[in-house]
């Protein structure tokens, strides 16, 4: 039946687990990736495609021949290629070399060297290798472009989130989005990808789907901590991890959802394809992807209840419901999560004054637990004004008489 599926359940908080309880792993975790991905972008640092650094291109059909025989004719030429790949399929493979800025003048054609000893080894025509030079300026202006736009990004972001929700948040998901660049800049550091103008415009795609599974979460999380503080039923970490969990199956089917197309890109168009930009733009949304799914659920909803479990009010509220707890269940700890468990179950965001008026009449009557004044064995009550069952005054009435 749907109503006993995992959402159902995990929404309802019949079933639940503890995301919020176990940040301090989280952020261990996270903090390990970061610090790995800083140290290789500062000791290793990026590589950048040659769109970025400039240089010269040679492309030429493959014609049977291997890379080792491309390396060989540039070695001849006395050229040390940067980047030596095969693109296409099929028929269409071709041979992609990539080097530094060559000189192209009458005196000095290292260019037109490289090109005819590419020819006379593959066993092609010289037309059919064709040259590129790429400067520079146009990936550094990329650069400067997409730093920019990043920088606005954020204050516009912090800006929203500050009006939505509030800034503690903004804060939160500002630190997921960090989060999400750093990792996916070292892990292309690490593995030695190619930053290309592709990658870059995937880096901006990440922070957007960052932002929107983040701001899912913190929507349900403020739901359920609307009122929170007036009651003792929930702290603010429980009412949290209650909105994570509430929310996990929609996270976990939109990742999803996002991340089969882009494997499919990055498989098909870049592994049969041989599109060298697919790849560069698949490999990045692939890896911020799932970075991002993470971040939101492991790292800023965490984030926020650290920050808002510092608050006075919060605080109070805390002991209460470690009072409260303590008392219905007779032990003295008080579970952190929003959850089943054996004892009471939290109640969600929604109980109200309804529920607190109950434990005041609970209350009360626990406080008089003897028959009441005027009461008879068997829960019945004399009359008042009565004797004996007859309606009081009838003697009365018949002395007149």
């Amino acid at each position: 039946m749907a109503s006993d599926s995992l959402a159902s359940r995990l929404y309802r908080g019949d079933i639940s687990y503890d995301f919020i309880g176990h940040r301090r792993l989280w952020y261990a975790g996270s903090g390990l990736l970061v610090l790995i991905s800083l140290v290789s972008m500062f000791a290793r640092g990026l590589h950048p495609s040659i769109d970025f650094k400039g240089g010269d291109v040679f492309q030429l059909p493959r014609n049977g021949h291997s890379i080792g025989d491309v390396r060989s004719a540039l070695a001849d030429a006395g050229v040390t290629p940067e980047v030596v790949q095969t693109t296409g399929s099929g028929a269409d493979t071709r041979f992609r070399v990539e080097t530094k800025g060559l000189p192209q003048s009458s005196g000095n054609d290292v260019v037109g060297a490289v090109q005819t000893a590419l020819a006379d080894k593959m066993g092609v025509k010289q037309d059919d290798v064709n040259v590129q030079s790429v400067g520079s300026t146009w990936g550094s202006q990329i650069t400067k472009k997409a730093i920019y736009g990043l920088v606005i990004f954020l204050i516009a972001v912090i800006i929203y989130l500050s009006f939505r929700f509030e800034w503690k948040m903004a804060l939160a998901a500002i630190i997921a989005l960090i989060h999400d660049l750093v990792i996916t800049a070292g892990i292309y550091s690490l593995v030695g990808f190619e930053v290309s103008p592709s990658t870059v415009i995937a880096l901006l795609t990440i922070l957007g789907y960052s932002l929107y599974d983040t701001v899912v979460v913190f929507d349900k999380v403020r739901e359920n901590t609307m009122g929170l503080a007036g009651g003792s039923r929930m702290t603010y970490s429980q009412a949290a991890n209650l909105g994570v969990n509430q929310t996990l199956m929609r996270s976990i089917n939109t990742s999803i959802i996002a991340l089969l197309p882009v494997a499919g890109l990055l498989i098909i168009g870049a592994g049969l394809l041989g599109a060298g930009s697919l790849k560069d733009l698949a490999l990045a949304l692939l890896i911020g992807l799932a970075s991002g799914a993470y971040s939101s659920i492991f790292i800023a909803t965490p984030l926020v209840a650290d920050m808002k479990e510092r608050e006075s009010t919060y605080q109070a509220l805390a002991r209460r419901v470690s009072a409260r707890q303590a008392k219905d269940s007779g032990t003295a700890a008080a579970p952190s999560w929003g959850g089943r468990q054996a004892g009471p179950r939290p109640a969600l965001a929604a109980d109200g004054p309804a529920d607190i008026a109950d434990e005041s009449s609970a209350a009360s009557r626990q406080a008089s637990p003897g028959p009441r004044p005027g009461s008879r064995p068997g829960g019945q009550q004399r009359k008042s004004g009565s004797r004996g069952g007859r309606p009081g005054g009838s003697r009365n009435k018949r002395k007149r008489r």
